[in-house]
């Protein structure tokens, strides 16, 4: 049943990001590298002990993939007892000028499994979904929305964490 909610969402969300990216082909978008930092909200519970949502905070950074429409992202959602690390890779469109969607998946890693995070309390797949823009000279605004996949210990639940943030672009 995950899987095939997992391939719906994926098909649903890739299609909207490659059609944005091919309605907004004349748009420059962003290739801009930068690192940030933020708030990281979490959504979700596992709806056992130790693990209700968390407020914390997000340090992200991001390398274009130079000649294509690929990221390589990093981020860690601090906040509760542990902090959730995630290398992501991601599928940037452009939608506006110096604004790009993206969409991409990767792997959550708790640092102390069992303790709460924005994003679970246990290593879990991870989707995200996000918006980043240059708003002006090295200043890169950018918010996501993060899906753990069973990620919570003890429990089949999934966690969802919202992130916004600023960057410095170099």
């Amino acid at each position: 049943m995950k899987l095939t909610k997992l391939a719906a969402s994926v098909l649903a969300v890739a299609s909207i990001v490659l059609s944005a990216g091919i309605a907004s082909a004349q748009t420059a978008g962003t290739n801009a590298d930068y690192i940030g930092a933020g708030i990281a909200v979490g959504a979700t519970s596992g709806g056992q002990g130790n693990d209700e949502a968390q407020i914390g905070g997000n340090i992200q950074g991001r390398y274009a993939v130079p000649k294509t429409p690929l990221s390589l992202r990093g981020s860690a959602l601090y906040g509760g007892d542990a902090a959730a690390i995630m290398p992501i890779v991601t599928y940037d469109a452009p939608i506006a000028k110096n604004t790009n969607v993206y969409f991409g998946g990767g792997y959550s890693f708790v640092t102390e499994e069992g303790q709460k995070t924005p994003l679970g309390n246990q290593n879990a797949p991870v989707v995200t979904l996000g918006i980043e823009s240059e708003v002006s000279n090295h200043v890169i605004a950018y918010g996501d929305t993060k899906w753990g996949i069973d990620a919570y210990r003890n429990s089949g639940a999934d966690a969802v964490s919202f992130q916004a943030g600023l960057g410095y672009s170099f």
